[in-house]
Formats: structure tokens, sequence, C-alpha cells
């Protein structure tokens, strides 16, 4: 399976985005490799701002799109990547910022807990806080 991040959802919708045909390609390849997913917290996001979120389910599960919750035993995973991150912001001086965890950390965790590759164009955070992920750049 392959968890696509929000980003490569957002690039293969927006016919405008430089990315679109490469996040396409790689959503039709996974789709015949090993399936494709997002999770609850990919769909919040792509429902942000949306006149009607319910089109975005329809729109992804007619195409073969498999939409998850994230399971709870992804929580343990999530929290260690955070706080390593946290401890990262301190020591670099950076400011102080939310004990509760960014979206990515969620989907991350999700990937890692299921030994799913991840489908991402922000490559950065995944590669240093979930190491054990395969990054699937479009």
């Amino acid at each position: 399976m392959t968890l696509l991040d929000t980003n490569v959802v957002i690039d293969a919708r927006d016919k405008l985005s430089p990315f679109q045909r490469r996040a396409e390609r790689l959503i039709a390849e996974a789709l015949l490799a090993d399936g494709i997913a997002i999770n609850a917290v990919i769909l919040a996001e792509l429902c942000v701002g949306q006149a009607d979120p319910d089109s975005i389910v329809r729109d992804l599960g007619g195409k073969g799109v498999n939409i998850l919750d994230v399971p709870a035993s992804a929580a343990a995973i999530c929290g260690r990547a955070y706080g390593e991150y946290l401890a990262s912001r301190t020591r670099s001086g950076g400011r102080p910022t939310s004990r509760t965890p960014l979206p990515d950390f969620f989907i991350g965790a999700h990937a890692e807990l299921m030994g799913w590759k991840l489908a991402t164009r922000d490559t950065g955070r995944y590669r240093l806080y979930f190491p054990a992920i395969e990054l699937v750049e479009p």
C-alpha cells in the first residue's frame, strides 16, 4: 500500500500544478502495484475550504483511493517522532511550538506502523523523523 500525502493528492487534482502529471503518474502506478490510501488526517486537510467536503470522499473513492482511520497504535510512534522534533527545535534555539503534533507526524506514524510507502513532495521531515518509511517522490 502507498499512503498519499496531502500535497500529492492536491497536485494530482490541480491542472495548474507543475507537479500534476507526475502526481497522477505516481498515483496510477501505485494503484496498479499495491493500492493507494489516504487517512483521516489527510482527508481533513483536503476538506479544508471545500464547499462540499463530501465530494472529496466521493471523488477519491471513485478513483480507487482507500480512505482509512489512523490506528490508535500509531499514537506512540507519532509521539516519539514529535518529541524528537521538539527536542531538536530546543537544541537549535528555535522558538517554542505547540505540543500538539503536526499532521505530518500522524501521517508518518501511520505509514511507519503499517510498513507502507509514503508518496510526498515534503520529504525532509519524513526522512528525519521516520527513517524507516520508504518515500516515493512524484
